[in-house]
């Protein structure tokens, strides 16, 4: 059987510790602020446990026999990789790829340490060993994971250890012969407050000095002295479903993890007080690729999501046929045929990888590179075709109920193929993915949760193959020279 959705509600009734508008959250999976983000969570273990559906969503756990998600499945070649894909694609068309931090994503990120087992084997095998157990456990509860692995913001001039208060950013204090103490804040738990556990590590380059804070951990929410404090729920403030249909179901949340001296055992540590292992489990192994390559995957069904928006706004205003417009959606569709091109592109131009079979490297980071121009340019095509259409709108639903305000609407709220309440709906969803609060969550997500731009693009540097390019232009310019004459030599100093 698979994890189905009463399994994972259920789950997350751990006595976890979660804070919002200064009180405590009692059940994550009843409260006003997050019922329905998690409801939406438990629906794709609902669509993973359908019997027709086994097949595509889960494979047997080589370890427990039993039928787990897709995300856990390291590929050996690239029919196994696409279809895995084919797997988390159809989890993200479930939220029209809305929750970047699905159970996919961090079970994606585990999956990459563990194809790179080699890497934690020569730095430590004792951190090995633990890793390979614990994604062992991760992948056979079929866990949804969350991670941490930013500072919090302060003085970003310097290092962690050099903040006013050297503990404000998580960090080892204590440690015995059952494992270490943390103490301290990261950010931002994406999707954490309905995770089962969290991974715990860093992304930032730490310096000589910092080895308290170069660690990896794995932790439950229901840790001892772990607490979550969520940022606004737009859930909770979205009046209805009709007025935002997005903001209302698929609200993931993000929230800034405290550890009050959380005690992680030794067999959850999977790296310990080493600054060259905290980068390298990212890079040496295949992490940086297998997670960003499911934020892709993602972002190819959220942005063709999106083009569809733009075409139905388009048709609804009848101006799709105005040569202008097809010109912008023209525009608009091969911007989002290029991130698909990307995902497959980087899925044919795989690489072999300890025994695994994993996307092209360089290829992922010039998908990311792309990515983060082209959400706010689909956003802006959005925008663009509905005009003040996104503005002059009910306020809610109720006015439709009003015989006074319905009567206005009707005259007001028109299209030549859809009738006024129809013609609002698609605005309402509109607004609610490019204007809204939440909808502005989202363009400042998908512009940074892979870093800044110069981080990105400096991934993209590194790993392009620049000798093969190089070499060409050096093998060209070797079959021609001077006219008629030799090469001169090098003047001489």
């Amino acid at each position: 059987m698979a994890k189905d959705g009463q399994a994972y509600l259920k789950s997350l009734r751990d006595g976890r510790s979660i804070y919002i508008d200064g009180r405590r959250v009692n059940d994550v999976a009843k409260d006003a602020a997050f019922a329905q983000a998690t409801a939406s969570a438990a629906r794709l273990y609902d669509f993973q446990a359908e019997p027709a559906n086994l097949a595509l969503m889960t494979f047997r756990s080589p370890t427990s026999g039993g039928q787990v998600n897709r995300a856990w499945q390291l590929p050996r070649n690239h029919d196994e990789l696409v279809t895995r894909r084919r797997a988390l694609e159809q989890w993200a068309r479930l939220t029209c790829g809305m929750v970047g931090r699905s159970p996919d994503h961090v079970a994606s990120t585990l999956a990459g340490f563990r194809m790179g087992l080699s890497a934690f084997r020569a730095y430590d095998p004792a951190r090995a060993s633990a890793l390979d157990d614990y994604f062992t456990y991760a992948r056979d509860n079929d866990l949804f994971l969350s991670y941490v692995i930013i500072n919090p913001q302060a003085d970003k001039a310097k290092s962690a250890r050099e903040q006013p208060d050297a503990q404000l950013v998580a960090s080892i204090v204590d440690e015995d012969p059952h494992g270490i103490t943390v103490r301290g804040a990261k950010m931002l738990a994406t999707s954490g407050v309905m995770a089962n556990e969290l991974l715990v590590s860093g992304f930032q380059a730490l310096q000589a000095g910092d080895e308290a804070y170069a660690f990896t951990a794995a932790v439950p929410l229901s840790a001892k002295g772990l607490t979550l404090m969520s940022r606004r729920s737009y859930e909770q403030n979205a009046s209805s479903t009709f007025d935002y249909p997005l903001a209302s179901r698929f609200d993931e949340n993000d929230a800034v993890v405290y550890f009050e001296d959380v005690k992680i055992p030794w067999d959850r540590v999977f790296v310990h007080r080493d600054l060259k292992m905290a980068q390298a489990q990212w890079h040496e192994t295949r992490a940086h690729v297998f997670h960003n390559y499911q934020c892709m995957i993602r972002l190819k069904v959220k942005l063709q999501f999106l083009l569809g928006l733009a075409r139905k706004i388009a048709e609804t205003n009848n101006i799709i046929n105005y040569p202008q417009v097809r010109e912008t959606l023209g525009l608009l569709a091969a911007k989002v045929n290029n991130i698909e091109a990307l995902v497959v592109g980087m899925e044919a131009a795989g690489e072999h990888f300890e025994g695994y079979f994993v996307p092209n490297r360089s290829m992922l980071c010039a998908a990311q590179v792309v990515a983060q121009i082209t959400y706010p340019e689909i956003v802006e095509g959005i925008r663009t075709l509905a005009g003040g259409g996104l503005i002059m709108l009910p306020a809610s639903h109720a006015d439709f109920e009003n015989p006074t305000t319905r009567a206005i609407i009707q005259k007001t709220q028109r299209s030549p193929i859809a009738p006024p309440h129809e013609r609002v709906k698609l605005m309402k969803l509109a607004w609610d993915a490019v204007g809204s609060e939440f909808g502005s969550r989202h363009l400042q997500y998908e512009m940074f949760y892979s870093g800044a731009s110069f981080v990105t693009r400096g991934n993209a540097f590194r790993f392009y193959d620049w000798a093969a390019a190089k070499t060409a232009v050096e093998d060209f310019m070797e079959s021609y020279d001077l006219p008629g004459a030799q090469k001169l030599e090098p003047a001489a100093e």
